[in-house]
């Protein structure tokens, strides 16, 4: 490799127009520019803040000049102090000196690829740089060491001065020439600097950013209008609004929860959070809150307010425009790139929050571990917060249902040898012949064949099917019912009990949709002008376009299904014709298989055409605000995902071998004839459709959420234009040096992303809810697959998102009521399957006919029927046989022999057993409905012991502040008379917090039973 030399070039602290900077100078790049692809320009410059300045900042720092080597490569710098140098006597970060721009000369230094990809070296290259100066840092200053994390985590999210946060980024094309772009993007910052907001821009890259910072009196400004619940001082009386718990209970707690010591999380990475009383933010009650704390606003509330305070300003001039509001639509006309708060840290350098969670939270290897979700809704918000809480809880709850499943599992396991029919099909004894499956081409065959179908099916259809199935159903109920009280806990501690969604703009889109509309109405709430678009004559005929388009798709996703059921039906007979030997056990198991396999694939692709259907619909329907648009759009995707998935298993369930007919006439579809069920029903195959469908589907969802993001974000690195922008306009790569540039290349984090997530947790509930009779382990697939996910969606976010903007929830939204829909539903489709897929009704009826006869019959010879083989159809019986002399044969049916008065009519025996399923059904579906409401009834939403906290908290901070304004209206002296001191009055002493020397301690009194006041506030304590 060719030697290189470095020469260190002094600039001034000025900043240069464009056009002004020659080869030499620059502006204080945020990163390090590698120009030497240019023969007249070789330079590597290095940021005044990225390394000098913030080496600078730190206390007692020596700008002597030394000399250091990396990789062989001599560099050497000259440090100059400005002339607004500060007093280098103070120890203190802002009076310490700092240093302008240095430059390095050098040759080739090659190509640094786009913001954080595709300069894998480069980046090597801007690290060993760093480390050097903090290595010449260190040695000169061996009293205060600093480390690199700790001199990245100051320069990597700060202003220019150091010392200033980036809340917020706005990001835009540099070569973006449109005046009117220009002029909006110059309207809508004035605007922003107006309302409080500090900008500063960084025009140096081919991707121009502006960083925003929320300065505290803006923060607490719309912290008050936004309504926001802050936490306030700690009080004396604070710790009786806890009601103790019994000593008993600790004890017994505390006892059983050693075992699980294991699953909590490590108190040293995530101390215990002390409990704090929530009061809605106000400035006039600011001797309440501990605003001196320096987290007192925490990232995701500043981006919330910022996010707030961009989608309602305005970038138009014009007064009377009403519709140029808000980051959103400027986003969308593409006057900006992108709008995103910054992640904390780049996840690698330990001591970052996003290093903490990447660690201990999103790491596989703390799968067991219960997640910190504090610290998961300080740093996502609530809305992703509660996400991953109401993840954790439906997975905590499918341990008992995957227990219950095993217990269920392993008796049809150990009984496996004593099933009756499993028994009689086995037989060696047993010599029942089969009539054909087929018209012509197929052959009789023996009932024997089936004998490892037979056994497997027993493993599920068992005696403890039915007590699986109610214990289901009761699971569901008690899973949603704990789920609210627990949901309204964290609620609580979050301080949204109270919180109320505010009225919403007009989405963007709407707005341009309608730019030409001349009608306009005043919308009371915003107190602005917007389109009036009237309903039955614009709206109404799209929505029933709309409607009609998802029936349609409906019925395809159907006709899918239907395929696939003609595939099974001409395989069967394929396999005759061409003279196919294999057993039937192959044909009733391993074809179904592939069916289901077929199946998976296509309900994938459909799902993808689905998902752009369900978004184009959506979008031309015209919806107002952004809540109404993903209303609808999760309607419509759900709609379409329920059929897609749930329909070929409704198929099995519920018409599979239902309407065969019999040997003499045969009902067919396409001159085929209809699926019929095994002898033992239709329960195995169910499970094989379930099986492959929920556990291929989870399995696919798991690769594709973790390759698609990983894709995106390489492909946004490698095909990142951001670069420095020379007069001929080529481009020079830039290497990424600050949070703002890594966080660019990350994949945009929309409200569609938390929709996918819910809706694929929701379509596996349906999984283990609807068809859990059909396979006990579904709820044990479930678990393994959502330890999984948790950690794997945390990973997704943390590292291949753009760190969303926080937003406040109440709750997880409609998804709840889809579940509790589900719920219901989900104890007669039990019903149904229990009683039409499986055996057990007829079990009980065959039990009742022989106790009433008094005689033994065998359960297998009586669910099935003779068929004379001279009753066959013309062309239907087959053509060539390996049995000779064939007289009779035998078909699954209940119908009566060929010597009856009545051959061939359906027995008494048929209608006693469909009363007893319909009787079934109709028992199971109101005993266990019942009790499903009983036990809702039974549950309040509500603990109770958190209805008197919320009254307690209430009390304590009215009466603090009713002191806090008799005080005002005073001159701060207590009058109390001394009757009441005689009279034994109770009195209440009041502590604001602050220590024992804070002035804010004062002791108020008030009559225990005299809401009044007697007096003023006393002298200070």
């Amino acid at each position: 490799m060719a030697s290189r030399s470095y020469t260190a070039v002094n600039t001034t602290d000025h900043d240069y127009t464009d056009t002004e900077m020659d080869d030499r100078e620059s502006v204080y790049y945020d990163t390090i520019s590698v120009a030497g692809s240019e023969p007249n320009r070789k330079s590597l410059s290095l940021s005044r803040q990225t390394i000098y300045h913030s080496a600078d900042d730190l206390p007692g720092y020596d700008p002597t000049p030394s000399r250091f080597a990396t990789n062989n490569r001599n560099y050497s710098s000259i440090l100059t102090p400005t002339k607004n140098s500060r007093n280098p006597k103070s120890n203190d970060i802002n009076s310490t000196p700092y240093y302008s721009h240095i430059a390095l000369a050098g040759g080739d230094y090659g190509d640094g690829g786009g913001v954080g990809g595709g300069g894998g070296r480069a980046m090597s290259e801007c690290d060993e740089v760093s480390a050097s100066l903090l290595d010449s840092y260190n040695r000169v200053n061996k009293k205060l060491p600093i480390t690199y994390s700790q001199w990245k985590s100051r320069t990597w999210r700060r202003f220019e001065d150091g010392e200033r946060s980036v809340d917020f980024i706005l990001a835009f094309r540099g070569n973006d020439i449109n005046r009117d772009n220009i002029r909006t993007r110059q309207i809508f910052e004035r605007n922003l600097e107006k309302e409080g907001l500090q900008l500063e821009r960084e025009k140096t890259q081919k991707i121009h950013f502006i960083k925003i910072h929320a300065p505290f009196d803006v923060l607490c400004r719309y912290c008050e209008v936004l309504k926001m619940k802050m936490p306030i001082k700690k009080l004396r009386e604070q710790d009786s609004i806890c009601q103790p718990e019994l000593r008993i209970m600790k004890e017994m707690k505390s006892f059983f929860g050693r075992p699980f010591k294991f699953v909590k999380l490590d108190r040293n990475i995530f101390p215990e959070r002390d409990y704090s009383l929530m009061l809605e933010y106000s400035r006039n009650y600011n001797f309440l809150f501990d605003a001196e704390n320096p987290n007192f606003f925490n990232a995701a509330t500043r981006s919330n307010i910022i996010n707030f305070i961009l989608e309602r300003q305005r970038f138009s001039e014009d007064a009377d425009n009403h519709t140029d509001i808000g980051i959103n639509k400027l986003i969308e006309d593409q006057v900006y790139e992108a709008a995103y708060p910054l992640h904390d840290g780049d996840g690698i350098a330990p001591g970052s929050e996003r290093y903490i969670l990447l660690k201990e939270w999103a790491s596989i290897r703390k799968w067991i571990k219960h997640q910190p979700l504090d610290n998961i809704k300080e740093y996502f918000g609530v809305k992703i917060a509660l996400y991953f809480a109401w993840l954790g809880f439906y997975t905590h709850m499918l341990i008992p249902a995957s227990i219950a499943g095993l217990i269920c599992f392993f008796y049809g396991l150990v009984n496996l040898g004593s099933d009756k029919m499993s028994d009689e099909i086995c037989s060696k004894n047993n010599t029942i012949l089969m009539c054909p499956q087929c018209n012509a081409k197929c052959d009789y065959w023996y009932l024997n064949e089936t004998c490892i179908y037979s056994r497997i099916s027993s493993l599920f259809d068992n005696n403890l099917t039915i007590y699986f199935a109610v214990f289901m159903s009761f699971w569901a109920t008690l899973y949603l019912e704990l789920w609210k009280r627990y949901s309204v806990n964290l609620i609580h501690r979050w301080g949204l009990t109270d919180y109320c969604h505010r009225a919403e703009h007009p989405r963007p889109q709407y707005l341009a949709q309608f730019r030409t509309q001349k009608k306009t109405k005043f919308n009371e709430i915003h107190r602005i002008l917007e389109p009036n678009v009237p309903f039955w004559k614009v709206k109404f005929p799209r929505y029933l376009i709309s409607y009609s388009i998802v029936f349609l798709f409906i019925c395809l996703a159907i006709a899918a299904v239907f395929g696939v059921v003609v595939y099974r039906m001409s395989t069967n007979t394929s396999q005759n014709i061409y003279g196919n030997t294999d057993s039937m056990s192959y044909k009733i198991m391993v074809l179904p298989a592939t069916a289901a396999v077929i199946n998976l694939v296509v309900i994938t692709i459909l799902n993808y055409i689905y998902d752009y259907l369900a978004v184009f619909l959506t979008d031309i329907e015209y919806r107002r605000t952004q809540t109404e648009y993903d209303e609808s759009l999760t309607l419509k995707i759900y709609l379409f995902q329920f059929v897609n998935y749930y329909s070929s298993i409704f198929y099995i369930a519920y018409f599979k071998g239902k309407f065969v007919g019999y040997p003499a006439k045969y009902n067919k579809i396409f001159s085929f004839r209809q699926e019929e069920c095994s002898p033992g029903g239709c329960l195995m195959e169910l499970c094989i459709q379930l099986v492959i469908i929920m556990v291929g589907k989870q399995a696919i969802n798991a690769v594709i959420e973790m390759v698609i993001p990983y894709l995106k974000k390489t492909f946004n690195s490698v095909t990142s234009k951001i670069g420095l922008s020379s007069e001929r306009g080529e481009n020079f790569k830039l290497i990424s040096c600050n949070q703002w540039t890594q966080d660019y290349n990350l994949v945009q984090c929309d409200s569609r992303v938390l929709f996918e997530e819910y809706l694929e947790m929701v379509i596996q509930y349906g999984f283990i809810t609807l068809f859990v009779v059909a396979f006990p382990l579904a709820p044990l697939f479930a678990l393994f697959n959502n330890v999984l996910e948790m950690r794997l969606d945390a990973k997704k976010f943390l590292m291949f998102y753009r760190r969303p903007v926080a937003q406040r929830v109440k709750d997880i939204g409609v998804w709840y009521y889809i579940m509790s829909i589900i719920g219901k539903i989900s104890v007669a489709s039990s019903a149904f399957i229990i009683a039409f897929s499986s055996n057990f009704i007829p079990r009980l009826v065959y039990a009742a006919v022989n106790y009433k006869q008094k005689r033994p019959m065998e359960f297998l010879n009586f669910t099935l029927a003779y068929f004379d083989t001279k009753d066959f159809q013309e062309g239907t019986e087959p053509m060539i046989s390996a049995f000779a002399n064939i007289t009779s044969c035998r078909y699954q049916e209940y119908r009566n022999p060929p010597w009856s008065d009545q051959p061939y009519k359906k027995t008494q025996i048929y209608w006693h057993i469909l009363a007893a399923r319909l009787a079934f059904i109709v028992v199971f579906q109101n005993i266990v409905g019942m009790v499903q409401m009983i036990v809702a009834w039974a549950i309040p939403d509500t603990p109770r012991k958190l209805r008197d906290r919320i009254k307690r908290e209430e009390f304590l901070t009215r009466e603090i502040i009713i002191e806090n304004e008799t005080h005002r209206n005073s001159n701060g002296h207590l009058k109390v008379s001394v009757d009441d001191v005689e009279n034994g009055n109770v009195f209440t002493e009041i502590d604001l917090g602050g220590g024992d020397d804070s002035d804010d301690k004062y002791a108020f009194r008030r009559r225990r039973n005299n809401p009044d006041v007697t007096g003023d506030r006393t002298t200070p304590v």
